[in-house]
């Protein structure tokens, strides 16, 4: 991942990605995977996503990975929360209730500290990566799941040639072949979102499009 770009957008306060309201897709497909509460779901490249606190209001416990300090210490401050810091080889840990926010590199997570995920949630990390680390991430992390975990993926759909990522498009075609063999992908929505997304129609876009996928993880393959 370019960290330094990631690191600058939060820096400098360039976080236009940030949503400042839970996802209603996530509020309304997120029930149908029927999960106990205390079930833990894994949540990656998560910023300061109101949809980890909407996660843990659910009775869930969050585990979030996030490059960036400023990131992590705004979701905490903006929830009133103060967390518990440890440091382990993955980076370092920060604990408040049933939410616990990992600053470092997803892909430095592996299978001992993913092994107790329930369910992956990924709103904005498949689109945030150009396609060789969208292969990286479907590839190397994902697998790193346990089997039988389930999950949702949103993407955006878009003529990637009208507009540079990040955000980039991610097309129903490529859901499948990244994640065909080892998960159980399942189209749920596709809705048209450019009337709403005024700033992506100033960047030039003629058309643009949300999609959420149900995912469910086959047995372990070999890593």
């Amino acid at each position: 991942m370019d960290h330094a770009f990631w690191q600058q957008r939060w820096q400098e306060g360039r976080t236009g990605f940030h949503q400042p309201r839970v996802l209603p897709l996530l509020q309304k497909h997120w029930p149908a995977l029927g999960l106990p509460r205390g079930s833990k779901v894994f949540v990656p490249l998560c910023g300061k996503s109101l949809d980890m606190a909407w996660l843990a209001r659910q009775g869930h416990r969050v585990l979030g990975v996030e490059l960036s300090p400023v990131a992590v210490s705004q979701f905490f401050a903006e929830h009133g929360l103060q967390p518990e810091v440890r440091v382990s080889r993955y980076g370092t840990h920060h604990v408040a209730g049933d939410i616990e926010l990992v600053c470092g590199d997803a892909f430095g997570l592996d299978v001992e500290i993913l092994a107790g995920c329930a369910a992956v949630y990924d709103r904005a990390a498949l689109v945030a990566l150009p396609p060789p680390l969208r292969e990286a991430y479907a590839e190397r992390l994902m697998p790193r799941l346990p089997a039988g975990c389930e999950g949702l993926l949103v993407t955006l759909e878009y003529p990637q040639q009208e507009m540079d990522g990040p955000p980039f498009s991610v097309r129903e075609a490529e859901v499948l072949q990244r994640y065909g063999r080892g998960w159980q992908v399942t189209p749920l929505e596709r809705r048209d979102i450019l009337p709403h997304e005024p700033g992506f129609a100033a960047r030039g876009l003629t058309e643009m499009a949300t999609a959420v996928y149900r995912l469910r993880r086959h047995e372990r393959e070999s890593e």
